[in-house]
């Protein structure tokens, strides 16, 4: 493939129908007969700064190989005009539309477009393609979701899960920031304020469907798999919360969709960890090339599915590297299962039926789950899931027998049990763990179930007290080789924390262990292959430091007062842009509390600070998000505080429309 030179537009302003203005960040590759394809990446983040260093690291290699590469700041983000109006929009969407349009209309564009993203970005390239606009000819989504109940950071299978409020707050932080002077001029106070007054209550909306509705319907693609006629490449990590979309997609959508899943956290793959990683550029530059431009490469005719096995993982504060294999599959079928149930010793055990007759209370502390690690880490480090012994020790664990032979599972795996409950609402976590021979335990996969959605997430039903129940509930994704000489274990808790919020009860289960049943997807025809690692081992541009940053996360069990306490600090650390020299600073620091003993004494408050400078001009937003609960209500807090050259341009408090109904039933 030639390379061709390309130059960068730092900013261009695309005009919407309605007057909106969109600044987009332009890689331009040098034009030829006919026109270039283009891919356009479409995101609230900030192109300016928060993905600056990403987007420096993969489009002058798109435009090098003459693909365009557009930037875009979605309505209300960075420079674009306008306020942001929630989470995947019909209008967040319907803009995406009309750029796509422009892109094709203009004189350099062969006519072709493609849309890429990780995470937000993952997210409206899918829905987009749902949409079908006619330019759109294929899609690459990374970090994503089918399903934006379930899979996504708001709810689990009913279960609130903590990543919610966490989201809801850095949502808030981000779109307190001020657009730069630099490209909007003296515009950008006006415009800062109308943000500030006009950006949505994010929790509060999202707290307001608690159950699988129609806003959640919208832009899961899930709902329609069968009108997706758009080709996507879609990629997740092991290490990721958003790891079961390439096996859902691909099994939705057996001719569009081709799967991609590696070790990694929340992160490109190309810079993402645990290595290895793989070469994306080429991966993507392969795949637009194909679609964009009609070139006969073959990629339609790569493996549907190509996955790395971990390979037995240690739990520890990093993981630079994880062992394993890549593996690929021609299609994807439901696997063979291996079917584990409890022996009379009450070890699982090969077998369809239990031999183990009886029952077992469980009741964990509320503060059993800060061994889970982050829902989206994006670092191999202690946002990962920790060695599982600590949370281990408030929950229900079933081993097997020191394993003689291999068993590589790679799938949703399945728990299956009959329960019953003292008090109407109770939360059930499960969790695959492998136990190494020195009993450090890793984290293999997990599901949780709030059990009043044990039926659907539609039309919840509360327990009735002493009532059995069966129970069947998914586990997450994984591709694992569980080794001669380790143990499977099943664990079983109620609760959580701080991954999932809890029930207003502090309910004691009861399980039936005759019943208890764990089937495992054993890997199916498959292959080993290689898939090439970036040449560039340390892709990512430099910037300037001013100030070094720091990350924390840390748990403090209060024994006097009878209090646990997880704590979160993250420091960006202030550095300056070598290009449009803007410096910019954010902090973040959660605290989360619960009592062992007591569901409502759950509190969280999160803090942002966002600063952004340059010579003669200084901002800062302050924001604080803070969550507690009653037996019957979410009570949610909101305060955002800005900042110019060090003096107060707004404040704005909101807790009056905070208080939440829990919708139990």
């Amino acid at each position: 493939m030639t390379s061709r030179n390309f130059r960068v537009i730092e900013n261009e302003w695309i005009v919407l129908k309605d007057g909106t203005r969109l600044a987009a960040r332009i890689w331009m590759p040098e034009t030829v007969p006919g026109g270039v394809p283009a891919v356009l990446e479409f995101l609230p983040y900030r192109k300016r700064n928060g993905t600056a260093a990403r987007d420096e690291s993969t489009y002058p290699v798109f435009a090098a190989a003459g693909i365009a590469g557009v930037r875009v700041d979605i309505r209300g983000c960075g420079e674009s005009d306008g306020v942001i109006d929630g989470e995947y929009t019909a209008r967040e969407l319907a803009d995406a539309v009309e750029v796509i349009e422009w892109i094709a209309a203009q004189d350099w564009s062969n006519g072709n477009v493609g849309m890429m993203g990780i995470s937000w970005g993952g997210f409206n390239a899918l829905q987009v393609a749902a949409l079908k606009p006619p330019a759109l000819k294929a899609v690459i989504s990374l970090s994503s979701t089918v399903d934006r109940y379930n899979d996504d950071i708001h709810y689990k299978n009913g279960a609130h899960l903590s990543a919610q409020l966490s989201w809801a707050a850095t949502m808030t932080a981000f779109q307190s920031r001020s657009p730069d002077p630099d490209l909007v001029g003296e515009r950008w106070r006006d415009m800062w304020l109308e943000r500030l007054e006009g950006e949505p209550f994010f929790m509060e909306e999202w707290l307001s469907h608690q159950r699988r509705d129609d806003f959640w319907h919208h832009g899961s693609v899930c709902e329609d798999f069968d009108g997706f006629s758009v080709p996507a490449l879609v990629i997740a990590g092991w290490a990721d919360g958003y790891r079961n979309t390439p096996l859902k997609a691909v099994a939705g959508m057996p001719e569009m969709a081709w799967g991609l899943i590696g070790p990694w956290v929340h992160k490109y793959p190309h810079f993402a960890y645990p290595k290895p990683r793989v070469d994306f550029h080429a991966e993507a530059i392969s795949w637009w090339r194909h679609w964009l431009c009609a070139e006969d490469n073959k990629v339609e005719h790569t493996p549907r599915l190509r996955a790395y096995i971990l390979d037995g993982p240690r739990p520890g504060r990093r993981r630079e590297t994880d062992p394993g294999y890549w593996v690929a599959m021609d299609r994807w079928n439901v696997p063979d299962t291996l079917v584990l149930s409890l022996d009379a010793s009450g070890r699982l055990t090969r077998s369809t039926s239990s031999h183990t007759e009886g029952k077992a209370l469980l009741h964990s502390p509320q503060d059993t789950g800060t061994a889970a690690g982050e829902f989206f880490p994006r670092r191999p480090d202690s946002e990962m899931a920790g060695d599982q012994r600590v949370d281990d020790a408030g929950s229900l664990t079933f081993d097997s027998a020191v394993l003689a032979e291999e068993c590589v599972v790679f799938g949703q795996p399945l728990a299956k049990l009959s329960l019953s409950s003292d008090a109407n609402f109770a939360n059930l976590a499960v969790r695959l763990v492998d136990v190494h021979p020195d009993g450090a335990a890793t984290r293999v996969s997990f599901g949780v179930l709030n059990l009043s959605h044990r039926n659907g997430n539609a039309e919840p039903q509360p327990l009735k007290p002493g009532e059995t129940v069966e129970i069947e509930l998914v586990l997450d994704a994984c591709g694992y080789r569980f080794a001669p000489g380790h143990r499977l274990r099943l664990s079983l808790s109620s609760a959580y924390w701080p991954t999932i919020l809890p029930q207003p009860c502090d309910a004691t289960l009861t399980i039936d262990l005759a019943t208890l049943r764990l089937e495992l997807p054993l890997i199916g025809e498959h292959r080993r292959i290689e898939i090439p690692q970036p040449s560039n081992p340390d892709p990512l541009p430099r910037y300037e430091v001013l100030t070094d940053g720091s990350s924390d996360r840390s748990v403090e069990r209060d024994l006097q007062n009878g209090v646990t306490r997880y704590r979160v600090h993250e420091d960006t650390g202030l550095s300056r842009h070598p290009g449009n020299g803007l410096c910019t600073r954010d902090i973040r620091q959660e605290v989360w509390s619960i009592a062992p003993d007591n569901p409502l004494s759950l509190t969280a408050e999160i803090r942002w600070t966002c600063c952004a400078e340059r010579e003669g001009w200084r901002t800062q937003s302050q924001c604080i998000t803070h969550l507690s609960c009653t037996a019957t209500e979410w009570v949610i807090t909101e305060r955002v505080e800005a900042l110019a050259d060090g003096h107060k341009l707004f404040e704005r408090e909101r807790e009056r429309s905070a208080r939440i109904p829990r919708d139990h039933m």
